[in-house]
């Protein structure tokens, strides 16, 4: 039996111009150039840089062409070119003073090429004296060494993995020989320890002066745990010394590199720039806020494609061809009209979210105090901008802003709320700053336990639990008590 019923349905759908958009504003700016790139190598019509262009309104204004079939094929109205062309040097959305100055140049910092990390441990196993089984064995054991410098395998994996990757059959006792007394030896010293103690020990034996040196060694090798866990009675009668005798120890272990490797100003990592999207100037005790130049490139049509235009207007026979390659130029305007809008749009976006930041947190870029943050959500922005949250979202998360006090990510300026003891909202950031005052201050040879520092914050007027404490301190990354003791 057929049944016919009526429904309602509420739709929302994203156009492809919002969705660009929205991928736009995600964009930080390094990764913003690059896609930027990528539609002018993929849009033709799209071109950058300074150039005064023609006005085909009036060329094109009465150009009417027709099928075979006598229907009407393509309309010059359609191909408005005062749409996606300026009579102006510069595209309409860079007419903010602010935006960009002479001074504002981009500037790329050069990285100089150097030897890995790995390549110049190799590079140094030839100065070692060795046949060519122990070459064998001192080459994989550098491919094994992390970046921290350490071998975490087990001597007997690696002799299984030398005879199946490498073809060397050798012994746990050959492998231990050359990793002693030629690895162990490369430079930074402590490289291809098997762990902490031994890159500890290592470091130790290589140095000249024996005042402590030898005291040291025999507590990392005798007394290890304590040592890390900081039980320093326990060494004290252990070891029969004074207290400054132990503080001397522990000051000349202090001075070791516990990640020989990761030192290596040659290693394999990539160096990070961070490229801020915002900068905030205090300029005669008011607030100005910038958005980076690099976010507003200049774009505008081909010159090429203007050209194309011209010529289809001005021949008096147009062929199929032709009209084929007229309608192409007009999906091109359109994406490039679409992405020049989308830019234009971001730009907005971004400079009306932060400017909305800013003054939320006036107080704070203006002194520079972390107490001065208030507490501030992104429904807070968000309904002050009238804009979604995700939008909001998409512009915190990735995007950094240069202030008097350093180069800030945005979503660090966004926090939780709690009351203090009179009932008023505090930021989370807040507190967590009074926190590590506290810990900076405390008497090193007591330390406060989580439990002392809810009740010091609870008499200074903010009442938070034992569990809330050693979360914001974990959060910190500031150890426990007993691992911040010093003698």
């Amino acid at each position: 039996m057929l049944k016919q019923s009526l429904h309602h349905k509420l739709l929302q759908k994203l156009s492809p111009q919002q969705i660009q958009l929205m991928k736009l504003i995600q964009l930080p700016t390094q990764a913003f150039e690059e896609r930027l790139k990528q539609e002018i190598e993929e849009n033709p019509a799209l071109d950058t840089g300074k150039e005064e262009v023609e006005n085909f309104e009036d060329t094109l204004a009465n150009d009417t062409d027709y099928d075979d079939t006598g229907n009407e094929k393509i309309d010059a109205q359609d191909i408005n070119i005062d749409e996606y062309l300026s009579d102006d040097e510069y595209p309409s959305y860079k007419t903010q003073a602010n935006n960009y100055s002479s001074d504002d140049e981009d500037k790329q910092v050069p990285y100089a090429a150097g030897t890995t990390f790995h390549q110049s441990l190799k590079n140094q196993l030839n100065t070692f004296r060795i046949d060519e089984e122990e070459k064998a064995i001192a080459e994989f054991l550098v491919g094994s060494i992390d970046d921290s410098g350490y071998i975490r395998r087990e001597i007997i994996d690696l002799v299984d993995d030398l005879a199946f990757t490498q073809n060397v059959f050798t012994t746990e006792e050959k492998v231990n020989h050359v990793l002693i007394n030629v690895v162990q030896k490369l430079d930074p010293i402590g490289v291809g320890a098997l762990n902490l103690k031994d890159c500890l020990v290592i470091q130790l034996k290589s140095k000249t002066e024996k005042e402590n040196r030898d005291l040291a060694i025999k507590i990392l090798e005798d007394a290890f745990d304590h040592f890390v866990k900081k039980h320093y009675k326990k060494l004290l009668e252990k070891f029969d010394i004074t207290e400054e005798k132990l503080k001397d120890v522990i000051t000349e272990i202090g001075k070791l590199n516990p990640k020989p490797g990761s030192s290596y100003a040659g290693n394999n990592k990539i160096a990070e720039q961070i490229v801020p999207d915002f900068t905030i100037r205090i300029v005669e005790g008011i607030l100005e806020l910038t958005l980076n130049s690099r976010n507003a490139p200049e774009l505008h049509v081909s010159r090429e494609y203007n050209n194309m235009l011209k010529g289809y207007s001005d021949s008096k026979e147009k062929s199929k061809e032709q009209k084929d390659a007229v309608m192409f130029i007009k999906q091109k305007l359109d994406a490039a009209k679409w992405f020049i809008d989308a830019i234009k749009q971001r730009q907005q976006t971004l400079l009306i979210t932060m400017s909305s930041i800013m003054h939320y947190q006036e107080e704070y870029f203006l002194t520079g105090d972390e107490r001065k943050l208030k507490p501030m959500i992104l429904k807070d922005i968000a309904d002050e901008i009238n804009m979604d949250v995700s939008t909001v979202s998409r512009v915190a998360n990735s995007k950094y802003v240069t202030t008097p006090y350093g180069t800030k990510l945005i979503k660090e300026f966004f926090s939780e709320s709690m009351k203090n003891d009179q009932g008023e909202d505090v930021s989370t950031r807040e507190i967590k700053k009074i926190l590590e005052t506290v810990i900076a201050e405390e008497e090193k040879r007591k330390p406060l336990t989580d439990e002392k520092l809810s009740k010091l914050l609870k008499e200074k007027g903010y009442p938070i639990a034992r569990r809330t404490v050693a979360k914001y301190r974990e959060q910190l990354d500031i150890p426990v008590a007993r691992l911040r003791k010093e003698i």
